[in-house]
């Protein structure tokens, strides 16, 4: 049997994974090389503790205060083009308590699959994965409050959690010098080195795959099926075609006739190189929304999502707004505002509700769409690709879909 994937980012990747396991002969198709995608330059996190969806209560009040903001870390650029319209209408609509509460579960059990996958393949491949956990800090009287309900939370979903005060986060992280009012300490989540986990994949994968790179793949219909994807001059045919395209999925979902309302969202990272001052432990600093992750011998951080942002272009003000957070949390950083070349930006694709596009349409029985994780991606891809490779199977899939489902809003 034939799949062909279009989209070589992680989830891509891991789909290739789990369908040649399967016994798929697979070919990928992605528009760049393979070698600078989303994944890389990313916080490594997995984290179950993320099961409130980015479209939840509070969020719009947040966007409209810092819309005029050239720093904030949640910008939502208006745009006049009948997507982002359409993802606009969708997220304000999504953006309450009902939808967040229905959403915990299902996000809960994509993340800790996703984690329990990655525990299964560290001997098989190397990506420097640590169950440490991600202390979540904050410094305001609001955040705590909110902070301390989320972890109430997420030990009615069984996810252990610990809050902590000023002197505990301390002795936690003595070379820190840290400077919040207290944090949640969520013991379930963990991290790894994207980096070096793209790269086994496109080792283990190398000759297990049929690559098609640096060329925009197009689908091809025909009587109610997808016939092929055109790419690089050829017409690639299968039994199976699954759509992982990241932040140009909706395109290439409305080509095919499926309202997807899906927009990019970028994001920004540093790594310093073996920095003064050594952070133990994964942290969220909770008002700036800014991620620091220790990755071997060294400490990347990052943040800020920018909702409709275009390929290319660093908005270096935000990066300020990143570095500035992560003093005022941790002077002991003495962290700097990089040169341009240094700062490593990538495109998120963003869902109208905050969940990922995940199974079978109705339009098509040989189309399976994975795509629009977010800033979960990382965390779910191995989860997600086991999945798809157990509906191309046609098995029971390992968790309920229908959260997910790739036309919830194709009606």
């Amino acid at each position: 049997m034939q799949a062909v994937i279009i989209g070589g980012g992680i989830i891509g990747l891991f789909s290739a994974w789990y369908l040649r396991k399967a016994g798929w002969e697979v070919t990928l198709v992605d528009k760049g090389d393979l070698l600078n995608g989303c994944s890389y330059g990313n916080a490594g996190m997995i984290t179950p503790s993320h099961f409130v969806p980015l479209a939840a209560p509070g969020v719009l009040s947040q966007a409209f205060k810092w819309l005029f903001s050239t720093s904030s870390p949640f910008h939502i650029r208006p745009r006049l083009n009948r997507n982002m319209i359409s993802w606009s209408r969708h997220f304000i609509r999504n953006a309450s308590e009902s939808h967040a509460e229905r959403s915990a579960a299902p996000l809960r059990d994509l993340l800790l699959m996703g984690r329990s996958l990655y525990e299964e393949l560290e001997p098989e491949l190397s990506f420097s994965l640590q169950k440490k956990g991600i202390i979540m800090y904050y410094r305001s009287e609001e955040a705590a409050r909110e902070e301390i309900k989320l972890a109430v939370k997420a030990k009615e979903l069984g996810l252990e959690t610990q809050v902590y005060d000023l002197s505990q986060l301390r002795m936690m992280e003595p070379a820190m010098d840290v400077q919040a009012l207290g944090g949640v300490h969520y013991k379930c989540d963990a991290h790894l080195h994207p980096a070096e986990l793209m790269k086994q994949l496109l080792q283990q994968l190398k000759d297990e795959v049929r690559w098609i790179r640096n060329t925009a793949g197009t689908f091809e219909k025909k009587n109610g099926s997808i016939a092929g994807v055109r790419a690089g001059g050829q017409l690639i045919t299968g039994d199976l075609f699954i759509l992982s395209g990241g932040s140009w999925s909706a395109a290439l979902a409305a080509s095919l006739g499926i309202r997807m309302p899906l927009v990019a969202g970028k994001g920004y990272s540093v790594t310093l190189e073996m920095p003064g001052a050594q952070l133990r432990h994964p942290a969220i600093l909770c008002e700036a929304r800014v991620a620091l992750t220790p990755m071997n011998r060294s400490l990347r951080f990052g943040g800020t999502m920018e909702i409709g942002s275009a390929a290319g272009g660093i908005n270096m003000k935000r990066v300020k707004g990143i570095t500035d957070a992560v003093n005022t949390y941790f002077p002991a950083l003495h962290a700097e505002v990089p040169a341009r070349e240094n700062i490593w930006a990538g495109l998120r694709p963003v869902s109208a509700d905050g969940l990922p596009y995940i199974g079978k349409t109705r339009r098509y029985g040989n189309l399976i769409i994975a795509t629009g994780h977010s800033m979960l991606g990382l965390g779910a891809a191995p989860a997600t690709g086991r999945l798809v490779a157990e509906i191309a199977e046609g098995k029971a899939p390992s968790l309920g879909l229908e959260a997910f489902r790739p036309d919830r809003f194709d009606t």
